[in-house]
């Protein structure tokens, strides 16, 4: 289990640049809108125990030279529930987010809404996620970070309607508290570690590394209002002359010797950090998102691997592509599929919807999308992450409307036939561009940086 924090403690850990807003007045009488009979001894109580006037705290702070609103949570208060006069102070938070043009960054510990206010602590959740909308549609960002425990409506709304998710390690995470979860439930699955690799979250990140990754989240989610110019093609990282047949291009980009995704990537960005799963359950190892600091500017990336690619792969991309968008920053996408995943599994979980969500991502951006085909370039599955007219490739690449041995079989044609239907293609990286697919076949950088 992690060590619960107190709210102060939590937020010292982050920062020592804090300044506490003043508290909306409270609306409601100690005994709370319902009467409950003990109830005001119970706040008065924790309001000794802890020092604090209810569940959360928030102001204005720098985390690493970066402003934002900081929101955090004291479990100490009566489980740091949510009642009426927590979503008073949450509302205020956003407000001030949304008045000063600052990212909201929340230090979540709840056990879940206040019993003690019935109904009107519940429909707090209400004024939470309208006040976390009215954020989005101004567009800064909202980054959460998951304390012990992080359960209830505090998880469906400042946790899981963040734009970035990090977590602790260790700490309890989960719509069900442990009191009223099935007795059978894996506790597995209510775990930061869990929720991760269920794509429910971003990262788990150790207490020492908390305060520099917020800091560089911070910074890469900076909200730009001016348009931004597209992001630079990356140079070609192999040494290699064009390839003299379709065929050729087909093995150079199937080789497993070829520089892949991780290589382009670490080559590209001094600083990049990821953002992990589609949020619905679902992971692909096979694709890296998040985003990074290329010459000190932001730039969201999307880069396969060389893998098929699955439907939490389009939507995780979907999701940073978006997420870009809002918040003005240029995006990069790296190709390389052989296709799209195609098993029952995927078809299952919803592999046409999931890649018409990417296409349609890239459709609707206003920021530039560059893309770089450093692989293969597998038919729709590939083509669902390249950006229409500003697409180039490497001289160890393809893209083609389908595999030579695909297009073979369906022409029913005989095996050794293959080499000669990936000349029909015209797959070659040459071929892309004089066919105008392609803008230019890139090459190395001579400085090798």
């Amino acid at each position: 289990m992690a060590d619960r924090l107190t709210a102060r403690a939590a937020i010292a850990a982050l920062t020592a640049d804090f300044t506490e807003s003043a508290a909306p007045a409270g609306r409601t009488s100690a005994d709370g809108p319902l009467g409950w009979t003990g109830y005001a001894d119970s706040r008065a109580r924790a309001a000794a125990r802890t020092g604090e006037q209810e569940s959360v705290v928030h102001g204005l702070a720098s985390v690493g030279g970066r402003l934002c609103v900081l929101v955090s949570f004291e479990f100490g208060f009566l489980g740091g529930s949510l009642g009426q006069r927590t979503g008073d102070r949450l509302e205020a938070a956003y407000e001030e987010a949304v008045a000063r043009g600052l990212p909201l960054v929340s230090l979540i510990a709840t056990g879940g809404s206040r019993m003690q206010e019935g109904m009107i602590a519940l429909t707090q959740l209400h004024r939470v996620a309208r006040a976390s909308a009215k954020l989005r549609a101004a567009g800064p960002a909202q980054l959460a970070v998951l304390r012990d425990p992080t359960t209830g409506g505090g998880w469906a709304t400042l946790g899981a309607g963040a734009d970035v998710i990090l977590a602790l390690p260790g700490a309890q995470v989960g719509f069900a508290g442990s009191r009223v979860r099935p007795a059978d439930a894996d506790p597995a699955a209510y775990t930061a570690e869990g929720q991760l690799a269920a794509g429910q979250i971003d990262a788990v990140v150790q207490p020492g590394e908390l305060a520099a990754t917020v800091a560089h989240w911070l910074r890469l989610l900076a909200h730009h209002d001016t348009a931004p110019g597209p992001a630079p093609v990356p140079a070609a990282l192999a040494t290699t002359g064009l390839p003299r047949t379709g065929w050729d291009a087909v093995l150079r980009a199937r080789s497993a010797s070829r520089p892949h995704a991780e290589a382009y990537l670490d080559t590209y960005f001094g600083i990049r950090l990821p953002l992990s799963g589609d949020r619905c359950g679902g992971t692909d190892p096979g694709l890296l998102c998040g985003f990074g600091l290329r010459e000190g500017r932001p730039v969201a990336y999307v880069a396969q691997c060389g893998t098929a690619t699955r439907p939490a792969g389009y939507r995780t991309a979907a999701r940073v592509i978006r997420l870009a968008d809002r918040l003005g920053v240029p995006v990069l996408t790296l190709v390389d599929t052989p296709g799209a995943a195609n098993d029952a599994e995927a078809e299952r979980a919803g592999a046409g919807a999931a890649i018409a969500d990417a296409f349609a991502a890239i459709a609707a951006a206003r920021v530039p999308v560059t893309t770089l085909v450093i692989g293969e370039g597998g038919s729709g599955g590939a083509l669902a992450l390249a950006a229409p007219g500003n697409i180039h490739v490497t001289p160890d690449s393809y893209f083609s409307v389908i595999a030579p041995e695909l297009a073979a079989a369906i022409l029913k044609r005989s095996p050794d036939r293959v080499h000669a239907t990936a000349d029909q293609l015209r797959l070659r990286p040459q071929d892309l561009v004089d066919l105008g697919v392609a803008r230019s076949v890139v090459r190395p950088d001579p400085a090798g940086s």
